[in-house]
């Protein structure tokens, strides 16, 4: 059982998620996704490592207003066995809660 929540440093553009101290994150399992909608409808898809197997994509809204989009991921969450990396379209930012 994941004892400890971490979250990354909200990603704005496609790159590797990093923890609040700059660092790339290693293994880490997924617990929640909160992703700031942009003004068109978006998504971020989440690798394992940048060349590596889609973990999970990430559909947002359009939204004039910043409207946002949280999903818990229930039980153990979603295992990254490499560094975490997002390609962002279209969305403002994401925000991943890891332990």
């Amino acid at each position: 059982m994941c004892r400890t929540q971490l979250s990354t440093q909200p990603l704005t553009t496609t790159g590797n998620f990093l923890d609040q101290n700059g660092n790339a994150i290693g293994r880490a399992r997924i617990k929640t996704i909160y992703a700031v909608n942009g003004g068109s409808a978006g998504s971020v898809v989440i690798r394992n490592g940048s060349t590596g197997k889609i973990l999970m994509t990430v559909n947002t809204a359009a939204s004039g207003t910043a409207g946002y989009t949280i999903i818990p991921l229930p039980g153990e969450g979603i295992l990254a066995d490499d560094a975490l990396h997002g390609t962002v379209t279209d969305t403002t930012s994401i925000t991943l809660i890891y332990g």
